[in-house]
């Protein structure tokens, strides 16, 4: 037999023995787990966090090509290799597309949100100063009454 040695470790994490450790798959939570011992083994070292991503908008994606050499559809004469990329092309156009419309209902929305504000805020003032007027006028004739009747009394 080979040297005296524990029967439930494995050949290849035995410490004699020279072959390669097996690598497992890592699980999505054993990974985790490993962030987490990591972020915990140094608690004084600053975290560095990701930046938020930025929405896309059509300014951000580059601009469509100005001259398309041999244009071709998605048949017509195409070779099979040409199929993907007309199918790339077309959609980046209408992810282009997509997003250019995006902006424009997101600004109208914006637009429509704005008008909505501004008509309330003309009808709270409006109400506002009617109320003050009726309070001003209800003090006025409270006034008048309390100096008419304090003159008769004293």
């Amino acid at each position: 037999m080979s040297e005296p040695g524990p029967e439930s470790i494995p050949t290849s994490a035995d410490p004699r023995s020279r072959r390669p450790v097996k690598r497992r798959a890592v699980s999505p939570r054993s990974e985790h787990a490993n962030q987490v011992d990591s972020l915990f083994r140094d608690p004084n070292k600053a975290l560095k966090l990701p930046d938020a991503s930025k929405p896309k908008t059509a300014s951000s994606l580059p601009a469509p090509p100005e001259i398309v050499a041999n244009v071709q559809g998605s048949s017509a004469g195409a070779g099979s290799g040409e199929f993907h990329v007309y199918k790339a092309s077309r959609r980046r156009e209408y992810e282009r597309l997509r997003l250019m419309q995006d902006e424009v209902h997101r600004e109208k929305a914006e637009d429509e949100w704005q008008k909505k504000r501004e008509e309330t805020k003309r009808k709270d003032e409006e109400k506002t100063e009617k109320n003050r007027k009726r309070r001003d006028k209800r003090k006025a004739a409270k006034k008048n009454n309390a100096g008419k009747t304090g003159g008769l009394m004293g």
